[in-house]
């Protein structure tokens, strides 16, 4: 704890572009994530074979899946980034499929009725009804992003697991690796908190 007393300004630093990776990560995951369960949604015989593959992704190890990005993207982190976007579509897909089939599809020829079009449907009755759902699977993408980003330390990303490999590679310095444990629990902690926040509201409606 006094590690994180003494140096406010570097765990600043290293908590910025944590945040950095994970927002990356969350933006162009999301981008991805919404076509796809759509189309997933509408084509159904896709998903088996569209969630298998997500899935299998998955199982890849993060350390093992940057270092397969690395000759194509560079020891930085843009390899980190895409690995973590990889690896939070199973997530975001599956919340965003379940998000899609709650809504029950009287209501949506209702609104059609009322002469909504496809846009407005989407934007005013789709999104407001699926929400919840949508940010349960956001909250977990983001807590899967936030650990492995602190991976990405090891690849030249930096954010907060710049602690651990430096406590690691220095002798004794258990300070390091203890400040960067318990700021990478507490980031998740807040994040997980503000997200199930926005969740309980979204469910209050």
């Amino acid at each position: 704890m006094s590690y994180l007393l003494n140096h406010p300004g570097l765990m600043w630093q290293l908590t910025q572009e944590h945040l950095a990776m994970v927002g990356m990560t969350l933006g162009m995951a999301v981008v991805l994530a919404v076509p796809l369960a759509l189309l997933v949604h509408h084509v159904r015989w896709l998903a088996l074979s569209v969630m298998g593959i997500l899935s299998i992704l998955y199982t890849v190890p993060s350390l093992a899946l940057i270092i397969l990005l690395v000759p194509w993207l560079g020891l930085n982190a843009r390899s980190v980034v895409v690995a973590m976007v990889i690896y939070t579509q199973v997530i975001l897909v599956r919340h965003f499929c379940v998000g899609l089939r709650s809504v029950e599809p009287a209501i949506l020829e209702a609104a059609k009725g009322m002469g909504m079009n496809l846009w407005q449907r989407w934007w005013q009755v789709q999104v407001p009804l699926m929400l919840p759902i949508v940010l349960a699977g956001l909250r977990l993408a983001a807590i899967v992003a936030i650990a492995i980003a602190t991976v990405g330390a090891k690849f030249g990303a930096g954010g907060l697991g710049t602690l651990l490999f430096d406590g690691i590679a220095q002798a004794g310095r258990y300070d390091k690796i203890w400040a960067g444990s318990l700021a990478v629990g507490s980031l998740a902690l807040l994040v997980n908190t503000a997200l199930l926040s926005l969740e309980w509201a979204a469910r209050r409606g």
